[in-house]
């Protein structure tokens, strides 16, 4: 079975073999991941000290494979919890849910798949196919109807494969993503209800996998990188499992928000709201968006190319709902829901919780532009948006939510969004200066760090191993 970004990238892929060097064979990610198996390439110094910045995957990924090369490694964490983006919420006795990061995308080769079988993590498989469809009106799409919504959406991408092979070819500049689809739309002018259609699918198929609004991505670099192959899984007991593996007998400080990062030829100095600690070496792995920010000094200065990587990227939003019911009341067969809402993004689409855990549960995905706008409204004002999509799907009798779970990762001061993405203006060089090591002493990883990757849950962990093994390499 395909993945939708597996999709998405067999069709868009043609014009970026050429554009994106980062797109290819087993040198690009053997670079990414050390040994190409997860191992390092070198022998740690007995003694030498590193400061981890950050204890999500590719923090604790970095200061595991160092402190297992014996170096001395303190991982120092702004949250009071490890995770960062992977955060599972336990508040539900016996209903563990996952307020970040969800699945293992591509199952096959995949490291997180080796951690999840080396710590007896349950995984189960999301099928993308067995996805129940509700139109406008709220009349559930046959499969026959839905088929054709699912060809005419692969014929648009097909049609922008081939434009975006001219515009290369002729070495035109980058354009947006949603341009190209408005001109596709204008050249084909299909009726009110085919463009609804096709904004469900662009939503949920493209926007909820890059975290932002077509008018926003390039066309030309929205769906760069590598993939492996194989299902999606998800984690029917919280991706907190992995985190919490790789965090086991590390020293890590939590709450200690990082001020100050300054170096020299002698070291390293981490200044933190609680402490000071000095290093041989320092790993960064805070999110570009909080980058970005400016919450944290460097001392000197970042080079310009890093500067203008923070500054080009973007930070995405992809928020999530739980509504948790005192019945199920919706088909439990289904993996997924979908619904082609009237304004383009609006409660598009479901994960049927139901369907793995047997719980009571939908959750509610938002991306983009509407994701980021739900982050101004109250938690009840949420929820009644969201009752009102399902009762149009449902009908009216259907009962209120018990409890709900909101996220809203815009807002979070240590994330400032969900993962990256590529926004007109940026090229994968980005993701390369971002990862550039400084001096010998500063290291850099996190997903926003990985051309291979980016945006993926793998991605931050090999860029991990990765700034690891620099270290290791370096000394």
């Amino acid at each position: 079975m395909l993945t939708r970004r597996d999709m998405l990238r067999l069709l868009l892929v043609g014009a970026m073999l050429s554009t994106w060097p980062a797109c290819a064979d087993g040198d690009e990610t053997t670079s990414e991941t050390g040994n190409g198996d997860g191992t390092m390439s070198a022998n740690g110094v007995d003694g030498a000290t590193v400061i981890v910045i950050g204890a999500g995957i590719s923090g604790l990924a970095a200061a595991r494979a160092l402190s297992e090369e014996g170096y001395s490694v303190i991982v120092v964490e702004a949250r009071e919890r490890v995770g960062g983006r992977i955060w599972t919420d336990h508040s539900w006795p016996g209903i563990p849910l996952d307020m970040g990061a969800s699945w293992i995308h591509g199952r096959d080769d995949n490291p997180i798949t080796d951690l999840a079988r080396e710590l007896d993590a349950a995984t189960v498989v999301t099928d993308y196919d067995n996805t129940w469809l509700w139109d406008t009106d709220g009349r559930l799409v046959e499969d026959d109807e839905h088929d054709d919504i699912d060809n005419r959406f692969v014929e648009m991408l097909d049609d922008l494969d081939g434009e975006r092979e001219e515009m290369d070819d002729s070495d035109e500049d980058d354009i947006a993503l949603g341009d190209a689809i408005e001109d596709w739309i204008d050249e084909n002018q299909p009726d009110a209800a085919t463009i609804r259609q096709l904004a469900y699918s662009v939503n949920t198929a493209i926007e909820h996998e890059y975290a932002a609004d077509v008018a926003d991505l390039s066309f030309y670099y929205f769906d760069g990188g590598d993939a492996f192959d194989g299902d999606d899984v998800i984690f029917p007991d919280g991706y907190s499992q992995i985190v919490h593996g790789l965090a086991e007998g590390l020293d890590i400080r939590l709450g200690h928000v990082v001020r100050k990062v300054h170096w020299n030829d002698d070291g390293v100095t981490v200044t933190t709201s609680q402490e000071t600690f000095d290093a041989d070496f320092v790993v960064v792995t805070l999110p570009q968006g909080v980058l970005k920010a400016g919450y944290v000094s460097f001392s000197p200065a970042l080079p310009e190319a890093k500067l203008a990587a923070i500054e080009r990227m973007r930070m995405g939003i992809l928020n999530k709902v739980y509504l948790r019911f005192p019945n199920i009341f919706w088909p439990e067969e289904a993996d997924m829901l979908g619904y082609i809402s009237e304004r383009k993004g609006e409660w598009t689409e479901w994960l049927n919780i139901a369907h793995y855990t047997g719980q009571p549960v939908l959750l509610g995905f938002n991306a983009a532009d509407y994701g980021r706008a739900i982050e101004d409204l109250s938690d009840d004002e949420i929820v009644a948006a969201a009752m009102a999509t399902l009762r149009t799907m449902f009908g009216n009798d259907i009962p209120d939510p018990e409890a709900t779970l909101i996220t809203r990762w815009g807002a979070d001061i240590y994330a400032h969004g969900s993962y990256s993405y590529m926004p007109l203006g940026a090229t994968p060089d980005h993701y390369d200066d971002l990862a550039e090591p400084i001096d010998g002493r500063v290291f850099f990883a996190g997903e926003a760090t990985s051309s291979d990757f980016p945006a993926t849950v793998h991605g931050a962990y090999l860029s991990g191993l990765r700034a690891a093994e620099e270290i290791l390499t370096s000394t």
